[in-house]
């Protein structure tokens, strides 16, 4: 219905992006009335979505046709907000924001620059950019996850991870089961996102491949790829945050910090 109303591009994706919008915060209202605080909080967040991507696109729009490298400084902004992002979801946890700026350095920092190297990522704007993001989003969303369930777990066995401490354990030995925990449970959406590739869902990547004409073949082994990069990425950042967060959570004196 709404091609027939609107006839460019712009103005048909305006009109499509107003009526998701609407449901969305439609849904929103009625979360609320079942005690939900999303009702006020989704307006601001759509607005925000919207304008950020629209300036995602005019930003790649501008680096077309600039050297590949030009990507590099808009990958370490992301890098850097995104790490700011997941501190905000651990406010308690002291330093959260320079240990998930070291974990995804490591794990989408690391994966993209490997694989950059390797050639399975080309060294162009079209593709850096875009896979780029999809591993950094992908490695903020676990390092939240990781640091909120090992943040949770330790107020769950606070008793437990004191008597530990009490009867000689070190610090890490004491948040070892905790730590394994988090981990697993972080890395949950990856490995389900893996095992449910082509039956479930077909990612929009591979589908925005083949409509630019590539092979459906070569579009779902990339697709493939890029998961599977997720997957690494986030496995790294894990297994550095494993090493990284234990000091955080123990004052100098090896006693368990309050965390509120």
């Amino acid at each position: 219905m709404l091609r027939l109303l609107f006839h460019t591009q712009v103005s048909l994706g305006l009109a499509q992006a107003a009526a998701v919008a609407i449901l969305a915060i439609l849904v929103a209202q009625f979360a609320a009335r079942r005690g939900s605080n999303i009702g006020k909080e989704i307006p601001l967040v759509l607005l925000r979505g919207l304008v950020q991507i629209l300036l995602v696109g005019l930003l790649i729009a501008a680096l077309l046709h600039g050297p590949w490298w030009a990507c590099i400084p808009v990958l370490a902004a992301m890098i850097f907000i995104a790490s700011t992002i997941v501190r905000r979801r651990v406010p308690e946890l002291p330093g959260a924001y320079t240990l998930s700026l070291l974990c995804m350095c490591a794990g989408a920092g690391g994966v993209l620059t490997v694989m950059t190297l390797l050639g399975i990522i080309e060294p162009k704007i079209v593709m850096l950019i875009p896979v780029g993001s999809m591993v950094i989003a992908q490695n903020m969303n676990i390092q939240s996850l990781f640091l909120n369930r090992f943040l949770g777990e330790v107020r769950s066995h606070r008793g437990e991870i004191e008597s530990a401490l009490a009867l000689g354990a070190a610090p890490d030995r004491a948040a070892e089961p905790y730590l394994h925990a988090a981990f697993h449970a972080s890395l949950i959406p990856a490995t389900d996102n893996l095992r449910s590739l082509g039956i479930v869902w077909i990612p929009g990547m591979m589908a925005g491949m083949v409509l630019s004409g590539s092979s459906p073949v070569y579009a779902a082994l990339y697709q493939f790829v890029t998961l599977g990069m997720i997957f690494i990425a986030g496995g790294i950042s894990c297994l550095t945050a494993t090493y990284l967060a234990p000091r955080r959570i123990f004052t100098p004196q090896q006693q368990l910090r309050p965390l509120a």
